[in-house]
């Protein structure tokens, strides 16, 4: 695993699309969801500086646009917040955020845009502190991955929070045939891991969960920033193996959030002080 692929947690860009179609735009490492500004635009160009290496062959950056991988390249994903049922058409078909058929547009609902690099362990971080975010549970409250438009793939929606609790550790897995996305699917560990911790607690036997109580957005001393653990299965466009979901598989007994979070924290309180 290279621990240096937390780059790949920085966004790239923004498409024009995407600013009209969802009122806000993604723009630094520990991504927060809220309005473009001035400030934000600057450290996206940082960022982009940042991300998008000479060995990546892949030119295409909406998450809502096809394209095959390699190893080595990057690819750009979606995750949309909304309320449940707003991610089903006509309460039978479960669409794309990319398909205008779905209301994402009429309310609440948010996106953060990621571009991880193909087959490298990422861990993609949303913040939800009032002071930067527009995160409320309560109209937030499910999160579903995408990519694609012609041969478009998503996850489920999985929980994230509602007035009592919040889930805030997730991992997603990116399934390829060829260097095409095939699928979107989330791996849950069950609540194994909070069974003897106080602080949380076990949502439907399947999450571990904090009471939002708790959270920083609800005046709690927690922050519940989201961390989404990332990695592929299947094969690029050069029938090349991808490993990263097999690295995950073993090395989910160790806390990889912890060592990232210290990273994280490290870069962007750098990047931070540029703009104090």
């Amino acid at each position: 695993m290279k621990f240096d692929s937390f780059r790949s947690s920085l966004t790239t860009s923004v498409p024009g699309f995407l600013r009209q179609k969802f009122p806000l735009s993604i723009s630094s490492p520990n991504m927060a969801i809220y309005d473009f500004s001035t400030a934000s635009a600057v450290l996206l160009l940082l960022m982009t500086a940042a991300a998008v290496e000479a060995r990546d062959s892949n030119r295409i950056f909406s998450p809502c646009a096809d394209t095959t991988v390699e190893k080595s390249d990057g690819f750009t994903l979606g995750l949309a917040f909304a309320t449940q049922q707003k991610f089903v058409f006509n309460k039978t078909l479960n669409l794309s955020p990319c398909d205008s058929r779905l209301a994402l547009t009429n309310g609440n609902s948010l996106i953060s845009v990621f571009r991880p690099m193909v087959d490298e362990i990422s861990l993609l971080t949303v913040n939800t502190t009032p002071s930067v975010s527009n995160f409320n549970p309560s109209s937030n409250s499910y999160m579903v991955a995408f990519a694609g438009r012609k041969y478009a793939a998503r996850s489920p929606p999985i929980f994230v929070a509602d007035e009592q609790h919040a889930v805030t550790s997730f991992t997603l897995v990116l399934e390829f045939e060829k260097g095409r996305l095939q699928n979107l699917f989330w791996k849950r560990d069950g609540c194994a891991q909070c069974s003897n911790n106080n602080t949380f607690v076990c949502i439907n036997n399947q999450d571990c969960a904090i009471r939002t109580s708790n959270c920083k957005y609800r005046g709690g001393p927690v922050d519940c920033s989201l961390a989404i653990q990332l990695a592929f299965s299947g094969t690029d466009k050069h029938l090349s193996v991808f490993n990263s979901w097999y690295e995950v598989s073993k090395l989910r007994q160790y806390s990889l959030f912890n060592l990232y979070s210290n990273l994280k924290d490290s870069l962007t309180s750098q990047y931070n002080k540029i703009f104090q």
